[in-house]
């Protein structure tokens, strides 16, 4: 095991985008006139974006992540987080386990770039690219709407709370199965038990010492902090777990060259936060 890094400052880096926007509101609808069908995607996505890799017809209408609010005029969501990746050596391994899943569990899709997983498994490039190339997220919070003139304040005391960090390691090392709240969307993740824990708890008690300040809602009373890669519509969780329990059993949802029962292993690099379309650097490690 690499030994922990020595301690690092932490930086209040530049922001990104100039503002954040609110969500813009649910368009009315039009009395017995039939909507326009949407653009291409070559017209609203880059050459080279996600997007851009896939006919119309293989994307979902449905985004994976659904917020448990309503839109409010003036209203921004909140996103604390702790940005993982999956490096290129640990995916090969990773995408058989996802070429398996799919041939059981039909209709799931990937998480953020909402493909169908079907699709990407034609293509092992796509699929290791797609799937597994982007950035993954770790919770340290709920998702919330915050008024405008919270949002300075929370930045604030989020990076005052959490701006002395040391490097360490997060291992992954269970699969787990997660439902939303309001059970419209499954999860197959990959969860945190071991290494890295204690750390992210730490982490979590701090965002949520932040909230309670701000009257919002503080995380679950019992975190379990994860990274979601693919989701299904509706609760199959029952079935889902199924299928994770038999292939754990079978031993194909190991990754070779890495510690017993750790699927997965990522370096702690830094905190952000989401605020609308706006992405706030609350503490980042510098790259070593």
């Amino acid at each position: 095991m690499e030994a922990l890094r020595a301690s690092y400052g932490c930086s209040s880096d530049s922001d990104t985008d100039d503002s954040p926007s609110p969500e813009s509101p649910p368009a009315k609808e039009a009395e017995k006139v039939d909507p326009l069908p949407p653009p291409p995607l070559s017209l609203i996505s880059p050459p080279n974006s996600l997007a851009g890799m896939f006919d119309q017809s293989t994307t979902t209408g449905q985004p994976s992540r659904v917020r448990s609010f309503p839109h409010v005029e003036g209203n921004y969501a909140l996103h604390v987080y702790i940005p993982a990746n999956i490096i290129a050596p640990q995916r090969p391994q990773i995408a058989l386990l996802l070429k398996r899943v799919a041939s059981l569990v039909p209709d799931l899709f990937v998480v953020d770039a909402d493909v169908p997983l079907g699709a990407l498994c034609k293509d092992e490039w796509k699929l290791q690219q797609v799937a597994l190339g982007q950035e993954f997220h770790i919770s340290l919070g709920r998702t919330v709407p915050i008024r405008v003139h919270q949002i300075d304040s929370v930045v604030t005391m989020l990076r005052q709370k959490l701006q002395s960090h040391k490097r360490f390691w997060i291992d992954f090392s269970k699969w787990e199965v997660f439902v939303n709240d309001d059970s419209t969307r499954t999860f197959l993740s990959l969860e945190v038990t071991k290494r890295g824990l204690s750390e992210i708890m730490k982490q979590i008690k701090l965002v949520n010492e932040v909230y309670r300040l701000h009257d919002l809602p503080e995380f679950y009373k019992d975190p379990r902090p994860h990274i979601s890669l693919v989701w299904a519509s509706g609760d199959i969780s029952e079935s889902l777990k199924k299928v994770v329990v038999n292939e754990e059993i079978n031993g194909s949802m190991s990754v070779r060259g890495l510690p017993e029962k750790c699927f997965l292993t990522s370096k702690f690099s830094g905190i952000e936060c989401k605020i609308g379309k706006k992405s706030y650097k609350i503490c980042k490690l510098p790259d070593k």
